[in-house]
């Protein structure tokens, strides 16, 4: 059977569901579309994908074949909503974007928000870049070499260039008038901004409030002033974190001379809620800006750098066991249970260190409160370290018989919890005084302390507590 039979005998597009219960793309779909692509079937394809959400149409992307890819853009033409881009991994993205014309490009880049070709095109070459702007129409190329221009991670990268700015001398009548005959307005908008001759912000109107207000009304009875409008080179965190305080749904983006510039509305922000929290979570583990779908050399060459550091750390570890190879041939018992020691220690510093680097993200932890913080660390560290230390010395009492030994580990474990609460804290602090990005960071030293000092502590004590004559 040839390819145009297998789509001629497969169910209508439309009877074919898209997701499961689980909300995984189903493998009938996907199939109907593969089938399409290998008959080369426009007509099939754009049934299937045609009113298809461009979240949707960026998760088929990512489950195609590489070869396939540009084939599924190349096929749907001028049908293909290039906003389906900004759903994609970034190393598909700019894998996808090599492989189509630039033509291609930048005729679907003209066609979006000038914050979402900003998305697309920052990962590129500088040299690709300018390949596709210069496809672009002098105003769209303008908009996006100016965002461009920011400092990455930025609410200027983040902003949509199109707003709807109004003097504060129209009335609501005129201002209503200019929104239904404008043809250049943005696809969606919350607010609108008012401006003097200079383009200097003034104030916003949202659109609920023109709406009720009659249409003699001027815009500067009104307005309200702009309390939280943002600076263009501001860090998208901050911007991000301003948004969640005040509940905003939009904010107007200002130079430096508070000329507006722009306008970030809530669904960015989200975006940016989404890929801080991620950030946030890879550098934890030492994973760096890893992706899912990112090639074997380049996983690879992004985690080695911190397994070197924390191999570095393990030898340290490894040096203090060293120096009681005595105690511990003297009671192989102690190497059964060092790991105990070390391991508890551990959870508990990364329990303590994953709170503080999510306090420091979000200035909930600064200098007016790290004292009444430091002393909460301490107290829990104590208090769970008795109660293990008491779990683990009966154990120990009914395992090796030996008191004494329970005694031992279940001391070394509430010194290890007292310091690993202190340390869980105290380096990402120190961290961030330094400069250094506290989450991709502590985890290494964290680990560190709390097994230098379990096996320290726990062997020490074993060495005293053994050597005396009773």
């Amino acid at each position: 059977m040839t390819n145009a039979e297998i789509v001629d005998a497969a169910p209508a597009p439309a009877a074919i569901p898209v997701r499961d219960e689980d909300g995984r793309l189903t493998d009938s779909f996907l199939g109907a579309v593969e089938a399409a692509l290998a008959a080369e079937d426009r007509d099939v394809l754009l049934a299937l994908v045609g009113d298809l959400h461009e979240a949707d149409v960026g998760a088929v992307i990512e489950t195609l074949a590489e070869d396939e890819r540009p084939a599924f853009v190349r096929l749907l033409g001028d049908a293909f909503d290039y906003t389906a881009l900004t759903e994609l991994d970034e190393a598909v993205r700019v894998k996808l974007l090599e492989e189509l014309p630039t033509a291609d490009i930048a005729a679907g880049l003209g066609e979006l928000d000038s914050d979402d070709a900003v998305y697309i095109l920052e990962d590129l070459d500088a040299e690709d870049q300018a390949a596709i702007l210069g496809e672009l129409s002098y105003s769209d190329r303008m908009q996006i070499e100016r965002a461009l221009d920011y400092p990455e991670e930025s609410a200027g990268r983040r902003m949509q260039t199109d707003f709807i700015a109004v003097p504060p001398f129209w009335t609501v009548g005129q201002t209503i008038d200019h929104m239904r005959e404008a043809d250049d307005l943005p696809e969606t908008f919350y607010e609108l901004y008012v401006v003097d001759p200079g383009f200097r912000l003034i104030g916003a109107v949202a659109l609920n409030k023109i709406l009720r207000t009659p249409r003699g009304e001027k815009i500067s009875a009104i307005m309200t002033e702009t309390r939280h409008s943002v600076l263009a080179t501001e860090d998208q965190e901050e911007v991000a974190r301003r948004f969640e305080r005040y509940n905003l749904v939009s904010s107007a983006v200002v130079d430096e001379a508070d000329r507006l510039v722009g306008v970030l509305t809530v669904d960015d922000i989200v975006d940016v809620i989404q890929e801080e929290a991620e950030e946030d979570m890879r550098a934890l583990a030492g994973v760096g800006d890893e992706e899912i779908s990112d090639s074997v050399v380049t996983t690879a060459r992004s985690r080695l750098t911190w397994l070197v550091v924390n191999l570095g750390t393990a030898i340290l570890a490894s040096l203090v066991i060293a120096l009681f190879d005595d105690t511990i041939e003297a009671m192989v018992a102690l190497a059964v249970l060092m790991p105990i020691v070390a391991s508890l220690g551990g959870n508990a510093g990364m329990q303590t260190m994953t709170v503080a680097v999510r306090a420091i993200a979000t200035q909930d932890l600064d200098a007016r409160n790290m004292m009444r913080v430091l002393r909460r660390e301490v107290l829990v560290g104590i208090v769970n370290g008795v109660a293990l230390s008491i779990l683990i010395g009966v154990v120990v009492y009914f395992w090796f018989d030996n008191p004494g030994l329970g005694m031992v580990i279940g001391s070394a474990i509430v010194v290890n919890l007292l310091f690993a609460g202190l340390c869980g804290l105290l380096i990402p602090i120190t961290l961030d005084r330094l400069r250094v990005d506290p989450a991709i960071a502590s985890s290494v030293f964290v680990t560190m302390v709390t097994d230098v000092v379990g096996f320290f502590a726990f062997l020490g004590i074993a060495a005293v507590w053994f050597s005396l004559p009773f």
